[in-house]
């Protein structure tokens, strides 16, 4: 059985192709994008990765 880590990232809209280009140079796969708890202008990613024992 696969298990998980998971991350959530504010995403900052001028970078975000640089910060999703980071996390998934890392081995993170993007889940899903929301807006953040201030709105549209400040989205948040959550990303998962396998753990590796």
């Amino acid at each position: 059985m696969t298990k998980w880590e998971y991350v959530t990232v504010p995403l900052l809209i001028h970078a975000t192709k640089q910060i999703l280009d980071q996390w998934g140079s890392q081995g993170w796969e993007l889940v899903q994008i929301i807006p953040g708890p201030a709105g549209t202008d400040n989205p948040v990613a959550y990303f998962k990765r396998p753990i590796e024992d």
